[in-house]
């Protein structure tokens, strides 16, 4: 059977449950089996959050530590059943950390669920060097 096709407005459903921080709304566009590299972490991929569960925790957990965090999506790029978004996160954490962060996630989709998403955003820092 051959692989679904990624359309767009799954990409602008995702984003905008993202957008509204409702756990059990996002998580509904993951697979069982999901994986999501999230930017940060003490992995060279960031972080690696394994299975639909611990998904969802980690995003209950960092919508409490960063409750109006939002995403301003600028594009979609669509190839078969992987997926492109770039995007700029903003928000305030509850340690004071201002987000203002540019950044993209890369999708691979099976049978219409997140298989995988890669996240990368740029790191700001207020020092000069490369």
């Amino acid at each position: 059977m051959p692989e679904a096709t990624v359309t767009l407005d799954l990409m602008k459903a995702i984003s905008a449950a993202f957008n509204s921080r409702d756990v059990e709304r996002i998580v509904s566009f993951f697979a069982e089996d999901a994986t999501f590299y999230l930017a940060r972490g003490p992995e060279p991929v960031g972080r690696t959050l394994s299975g639909k569960a611990t998904i969802r925790k980690a995003l209950a957990d960092r919508f409490k530590v960063i409750p109006d965090m939002r995403w301003e999506h600028k594009e979609y790029i669509l190839a078969g059943n992987r997926a492109l978004s770039v995007w700029t996160v903003k928000g305030k954490g509850a340690d004071g950390e201002d987000l203002n962060y540019q950044g993209c996630d890369i999708y691979e989709f099976r049978d219409g669920k997140i298989l995988n998403k890669d996240t990368y955003w740029k790191i700001v820092e207020h020092k000069d060097r490369l």
